[in-house]
């Protein structure tokens, strides 16, 4: 009967859309009206889920109930609880965490459009980062962009032992996560309404974003969901442990359950009683880097997701991913060179000497550099190298590889070795100013790679006419495109570092 009485309401909403933007449709919970934004209409505010407060802090997400009269969807929705940050969007807007939204930009004249749709998911180490924006050169293009908010860090991934007791499920953290899930839930049932196909989306996201879009793609709570997935400098592959240990591993719920009481000992309160009764400024405000992360728990993130991969079980969609040349250079920084040798031997233990033999330094600034490769390559690149040889081994769904090393002023922070730093491919695919000033190759670049990302969400493949051919991903074979002032076929270039890390993964399995 609710079905019903929605289609009704759908096929209502649409006469009175007739050869017009689509200005106010029909969702599961009611109608809902947008604003006309560059020639398209825009919903900034839609509520996916219940706002997350009070008892339902640190649960899982709770479906939104319907709503009385039309929803006006014309203002953005507050940023989730997070550090400031000068590199993320949204800085404008308060925090709150009433903040599951997600904002739909349609160019749809019907609902009966069926056009392709892709999802964003925004990075910022699970720790920041906001929803608002809207991408109108892939909306120019008949394509319905999405983006999606979750919530992060303390509030989003926290486990603990009495959240373990509360759940049915003996778990706990992910909420992150599950907010993801429910909101491509909710896209996927409601997209129709505003012209789009829900057998034609596309999830994609950028570092945190992209590590979120490597998790759904393994998770079996995602099974039909989306059609294609985009992972920038990204992935999930890590073994599992009981500490992340430097980023080397995926966190079990004993090892994450014992860092959540720790940090509620840190803050001085007695349970979690006490812990909800805190403002999320405490929480946020306490909290350090990598201090909260997605966990393996057996429910959302079944196991290492490496030997899900092996074992062919996964959502086995079309995928492309990639990482930038000197990725690691925004999360390192110069020390001594007895300190440097040190830190690695603290991590990698018998594997340092190996390491230190593909990274040396003699002096702070090649630490500071060897430190970069180091990040690059056990956090990024190997991730994205091990996902792309499992897929192309275990799956049918088409995979492309890439290798951006852009040197460009229109970056966050350019590299001092004239490759391209984390977030840097981010202009070039979505057009993203940084104040920075953009060459006549830096816009021919920009021209395609927005190109390839449009046709893959259109069509599931990043070629068309006109275009350099880009090859499925084969193992050893010239098939990463390599991004560096044009584009060619090559393999991928840090192969024993690559080495490297597949055998020091192995070891920890």
């Amino acid at each position: 009967m609710k079905k019903e009485v929605l289609s009704a309401a759908i096929l209502l909403i649409a006469a009175l859309n007739s050869n017009a933007l689509i200005l106010r449709t029909a969702v599961a919970q009611g109608e809902i009206s947008g604003v006309e934004h560059e020639g398209a209409a825009l919903y900034k505010k839609i509520p996916y889920a219940e706002a997350p407060v009070g008892e339902l802090r640190w649960k899982a997400p709770v479906a939104k109930k319907a709503w009385e009269g039309v929803y006006m969807s014309d203002e953005w929705g507050c940023r989730p609880p997070q550090p400031e940050d000068p590199n993320q969007g949204g800085k404008g807007l308060p925090m709150s965490e009433d903040c599951l939204y997600l904002s739909v930009t349609t160019p749809a004249e019907s609902v009966n459009d069926k056009l392709p749709v892709f999802v964003m998911i925004h990075g910022g180490g699970f720790m920041t980062g906001s929803y608002v924006g809207t991408q109108e050169s892939f909306v120019r293009e008949g394509i319905i962009y999405v983006s999606i908010e979750y919530r992060l860090g303390a509030l989003g991934f926290m486990c603990h032992p009495e959240l373990n007791k509360e759940s049915s499920d003996g778990i706990s953290g992910n909420y992150g996560i599950l907010d993801q899930i429910m909101a491509l839930q909710w896209i996927h049932d409601n997209i129709s309404a505003f012209g789009g196909d829900p057998e034609k989306i596309t999830i994609a996201g950028e570092s945190a974003g992209g590590c979120s879009v490597s998790i759904l793609c393994a998770s079996p709570l995602c099974k039909g969901l989306f059609r294609g997935a985009i992972c920038e400098s990204g992935s999930s592959f890590w073994p599992v442990a009981d500490s992340r240990n430097g980023n080397t591993a995926m966190c079990t719920v004993a090892g994450a359950s014992k860092a959540g009481h720790a940090f509620q000992k840190r803050l001085g309160r007695k349970n979690i009683k006490q812990m909800r009764s805190l403002d999320f400024r405490t929480l946020v405000d306490s909290t350090r880097m990598e201090d909260f992360w997605p966990i393996v728990d057996g429910h959302v993130i079944v196991d290492d997701q490496y030997k899900l991969y092996e074992a062919g079980k996964y959502n086995d969609v079309n995928v492309i991913m990639g990482f930038n040349s000197d990725e690691g250079s925004l999360f390192s920084f110069p020390m001594p060179v007895e300190a440097y040798h040190a830190r690695v031997r603290s991590v990698y233990g018998e594997w340092a000497d190996r390491l230190l033999g593909l990274y040396p330094a003699s002096s702070p600034e090649e630490v500071y550099f060897a430190q970069s490769d180091i990040f690059r390559d056990g956090s990024f690149a190997w991730g994205t190298y091990a996902w792309a040889n499992l897929q192309s081994r275990t799956g049918k769904g088409r995979v492309y590889m890439y290798y951006f090393d852009q040197d460009s002023e229109n970056t966050i922070l350019r590299s001092k070795r004239g490759g391209a730093s984390h977030v840097a491919e981010m202009p070039f695919i979505y057009g993203y100013d940084f104040g920075g000033k953009m060459t006549p190759v830096d816009t021919h670049i920009l021209q395609i790679m927005s190109r390839y990302w449009i046709n893959f969400t259109k069509t599931g493949t990043p070629n068309a006419e006109a275009l350099p051919y880009w090859a499925e991903y084969e193992q050893g074979k010239n098939t990463v495109m390599v991004i560096h002032d044009g584009f060619y076929l090559d393999k991928i270039p840090n192969q024993p570092q690559m080495d490297f890390f597949e055998d020091y993964f192995k070891s920890r399995r």
